[in-house]
């Protein structure tokens, strides 16, 4: 018998840490190579993590809602046939590095550390529980992999009841010498690294850490608005014709195929039509040129209690509505249940997003970086019109909103595309249209 060490994997390109979201496993369990082990959540993914190996679970070294590097050690598991004269020794490797590690660290409190820009990726719970007791990271040191703090860090320090706190520090740092002042950073410099805004915590507040999904759903979202000059319009179309023709098919449809028969997926075929059509708004700007590109990639946001995420429907202008609307359904729920994988979200070439569903009428949307476009389809409303004979009748309206990069995207292309979604929707009907 031996123990073998599970490590961190890399669940994408450019992936470089993960946070054990839930642990599928206890010590003691059983289990075979490939069997899934834990749930982690990247900024790029939720997956399932599964065992290099087959053996039994020896030890969970990561606890959930821990982040770590790619490459850590998140469980241990007892494995037949294994040499032991490895597995003995390798606990004692591990030591000597551990000791190695602390020795450049061990300074008085208040001082800065070497392996502060390493710790300063605290994980949420390591920050819940430094919160919940009042601990100041900055004099904690950390037993965890480059001197990372780890829960069970702080639980040592909470159960010896010797709490470090930031005024434990001012005695010292008022004796110390203080340091020269450093010269002031040009502009530039200090945009790129402006630190956070100082927020002051009341009494009551409720501090959430930033996931790494969210820290890329930010990062994304300030690119497009800081890069891309955004430009926005709107147009209104009627859509009682295609109500009508949806609700005369929705319960049979339903009942052959085992999905629903949705307006938005309408709306998707309608916007992939009219991009083949105008392939200028199937863009992408690339610093010295514009990408137009061949494929007709449709990207829909879905959205989850904390997160956004934006799978593909791959060259939806070959899909039928029925075609379109399995995938929305498939892709919704991939992201629902955290099976969505790297490659379901990515090579999208324009973004629909379906703001109606929770009823919004208008809004703007930050278009998807490095598309040229995002189209928002709000929510479908009845409303009197006045028709083309002068009589007011009430119709099924629904308001198109479109944000552009100006930068590639004028004003003129963008409003006859939007009239060529219109009218395909307009004219969508029992005569005019099939689902198949």
């Amino acid at each position: 018998m031996g123990i073998e060490k599970m490590k961190m994997p890399q669940l994408g390109e450019s992936v470089t840490e993960g946070t054990i979201s839930k642990w599928l496993v206890s010590p003691g369990d059983t289990v075979n190579k490939y069997d899934p082990i834990a749930e982690v959540q990247t900024d790029k993914v939720n997956a399932e993590v599964p065992s290099s190996f087959t053996g039994t679970i020896k030890e969970l070294i990561a606890e959930e809602g821990d982040t770590l590097e790619v490459g850590e050690i998140i469980c241990s598991i007892e494995v037949e046939g294994a040499g032991s004269a490895p597995s003995e020794d390798a606990p004692k490797e591990e030591k000597k590095e551990t000791a190695a590690e602390k020795k450049p660290s061990q300074s008085p409190a208040g001082a800065p550390k070497k392996e502060a820009g390493n710790k300063a990726r605290y994980s949420p719970a390591v920050l819940k529980l430094s919160q919940e007791h009042d601990i100041d990271l900055n004099l904690v040191e950390g037993t965890g992999n480059g001197g990372r703090i780890t829960r069970k860090d702080l639980k040592k320090i909470i159960e010896s009841g010797n709490i470090p706190k930031a005024a434990d520090a001012a005695p010292q740092a008022e004796s110390a010498p203080a340091p020269q002042q450093a010269p002031a950073q040009p502009a530039a410099t200090q945009k790129q690294a402006a630190p956070a805004p100082n927020v002051p915590v009341m009494p009551g507040d409720i501090e959430i850490p930033v996931t790494g999904v969210r820290k890329a759903i930010a990062s994304n979202m300030v690119r497009s608005k800081h890069e891309a000059p955004h430009a926005w319009t709107m147009m209104e179309v009627d859509v009682t014709n295609l109500v009508e023709y949806r609700n005369s098919l929705k319960n049979e449809f339903k009942q052959r195929e085992g999905f629903n028969l949705t307006f938005f997926a309408f709306f998707v075929k309608a916007v992939s039509q009219a991009l083949k059509e105008f392939p200028q708004i199937n863009s992408m700007w690339a610093g010295d040129k514009i990408v137009q590109k061949k494929d007709i990639n449709i990207s829909i946001a879905v959205a989850t209690d904390d997160a956004l995420f934006v799978p593909v429907i791959k060259n939806a202008d070959e899909k039928t509505i029925k075609g379109i609307a399995r995938e929305i359904t498939e892709l919704a729920g991939k992201v629902r249940s955290g099976k969505m994988k790297s490659e379901d979200m990515q090579g999208g070439t324009f973004t629909v997003n379906n703001t109606g569903s929770f009823g919004s009428v208008q809004s703007m949307g930050i278009i998807n970086y490095p598309q040229a476009a995002i189209l928002q389809v709000e929510s479908i409303v009845k409303r009197p019109v006045v028709m083309n004979n002068g009589m007011i009748a009430v119709r099924d309206m629904v308001n198109l909103c479109m944000s552009l990069d100006h930068r590639v995207l004028d004003g003129l292309v963008c409003g006859r595309f939007l009239q060529r979604i219109k009218e395909i929707l307009e004219n969508t009907s029992k005569e005019n249209t099939s689902v198949y």
